[in-house]
């Protein structure tokens, strides 16, 4: 059984001017994986050509052997996390792609999703490309090599001009690497230094770990590439409003890492602090659900003056997959993963906090086992509004008829999960807690307005397509 929660669908990490350039992108991708652990891979270049190793699995397994990164030379890498959103979970989707075209070698890793990927990829199948993935990502390579401009920088800005959904992207050739956010920021992406060599990665925390220098983030819409000479950037695209992900902040990025020019902590404790203001709970102890209710739980004791308690212990060594016991234990999934303090809970009136309830079953295991090791009342509280509407822009959410509070009340999802008495925060709140000054955050899964339309249906290929660009 797999515990669901959302799931993002990967990290990228690249480095430019070190010698070591391999070496530093395997440990910043260990700090980007939490953000897949599907499949990995890195993709070096020697300044004449590139290098590839990548499989199915954590980086630390993929990459255990020392001996790979000696396969793997040069001044420049960039490297790939990844949980599926498109495509399947097989190693031919694995990233970095990596092609020859007729202007030379090029890799490419991406974060999110391509909302008319297969409008897309339909023409170019009608005008005869042969894809080798089932990912959206390869369409951008199609796009790149038969863009009709001249130099990289227009081919890649040509290409993306036809895309339309959530993309951060890491380019690598023989002699540079290239950046680049999409027009509406969806997902985070920052820009470090450490000595002379410049840093592009998902996360901030990934640039702590290799004490790299933390410059700022990178713009929405900009194009950042780097070359022996140094930095450019380049802004090609028509501005919009920015939509940056609101939920990166509640569950997905780690959260020692800033992003969106906030620490992502501080704000889950004010997500905490938040939930106290508008629901003030008789009870003897606040009791988060590890590891992403954490710092919410630590907002609500402190603004309650509840008392906060590790009541659930959380394994950390659980692996994707296990062999059940062929005699049925009730709740094996979340007791593999979660085990509660009784001698701590016993006879306690207790406030559970998380960070979102997706299809509800989960929830309910959790309070059914805290009410079994004794607790006399279980109060559940969610540190986000309730997400009624799945993502399209890179995250690994079900469809609307899956997610419980898109079809239930509050009143019957608490009735579902068992618990006493069931809170989410309200809009509002969230807004109030990340920040005021910026209201313009992608709440798509909370309120199913999407800043980007997507089709519904699939068209017919417009054999046209090329005749029009030429």
């Amino acid at each position: 059984m797999k515990l669901y929660c959302p799931e993002e669908e990967c990290g990228i990490f690249g480095i430019f001017g070190h010698p070591e350039a391999a070496n530093l992108t395997y440990l910043g991708l260990y700090a980007l994986q939490h953000r897949g652990q599907e499949s990995c891979g890195i993709v070096s270049s020697d300044g004449a050509s590139l290098h590839a190793h990548k499989g199915m699995g954590l980086v630390a397994d993929v990459f255990g052997n020392q001996e790979i990164f000696k396969q793997l030379p040069g001044e420049g890498a960039i490297g790939h996390v990844r949980y599926s959103t498109t495509g399947s979970s097989v190693i031919k989707n694995v990233q970095p792609i990596m092609v020859d075209y007729s202007r030379g070698s090029i890799a490419v890793a991406h974060n999110g999703n391509i909302v008319n990927a297969q409008i897309i990829k339909d023409e170019l199948e009608a005008w005869g490309s042969i894809f080798q993935t089932t990912m959206d990502t390869e369409i951008i390579v199609h796009l790149l090599a038969t863009s009709k401009t001249s130099s990289l920088l227009e081919r890649i800005a040509d290409a993306l001009q036809r895309i339309r959904g959530a993309y951060c992207l890491l380019f690598q050739t023989e002699t540079r690497m290239i950046a680049v956010r999409d027009p509406h920021g969806y997902r985070p992406l920052c820009l470090g230094k450490l000595g002379n060599a410049y840093v592009v990665a998902s996360e901030s925390c990934a640039l702590d770990l290799i004490e790299a220098e933390f410059i700022r983030e990178i713009e929405p819409g900009e194009i950042v590439e780097i070359t022996k000479n140094g930095m450019t950037s380049h802004f090609p695209f028509k501005k919009v409003a920015p939509a940056p992900c609101i939920f990166e902040f509640v569950y997905f990025a780690r959260p020692d890492s800033t992003i969106f020019g906030k620490n992502v902590y501080l704000v889950r404790k004010e997500l905490g602090r938040q939930l106290a203001r508008e629901f003030r709970i008789e009870a003897d102890m606040v009791i988060p659900v590890p590891d992403s209710g954490v710092p919410a739980a630590m907002g609500y004791a402190e603004e309650s003056g509840i008392p906060f308690e590790l009541g659930l212990i959380r394994n950390h060594y659980v692996g994707r997959t296990f062999i059940e016991p062929q005699q049925a234990i009730r709740h094996f999934g979340v007791k593999i993963k979660l085990n509660p303090v009784r001698e701590l809970i016993k006879g306690k009136r207790v406030i559970v906090i998380d960070d979102s309830i997706v299809r509800g079953t989960t929830s309910r295991k959790i309070v059914k086992m805290v009410r079994n090791a004794g607790a006399s009342e279980v109060h559940v509280l969610i540190s986000s509004p309730p997400t009624s509407y799945p993502c399209y822009y890179g995250i690994d959410t079900p469809n609307r008829k899956e997610l419980i509070s898109s079809s239930h009340t509050v009143d019957e999802i608490r009735r579902y999960i068992t618990a006493d008495s069931l809170g989410y925060l309200t809009p509002e709140g969230l807004t109030q807690a990340v920040g005021t000054e910026n209201t313009s955050y992608c709440r798509a899964c909370f309120t199913g307005d999407y800043p980007i339309k997507f089709p519904q249906l699939r068209p017919e290929p417009q054999l046209g397509l090329f005749e029009k660009e030429s």
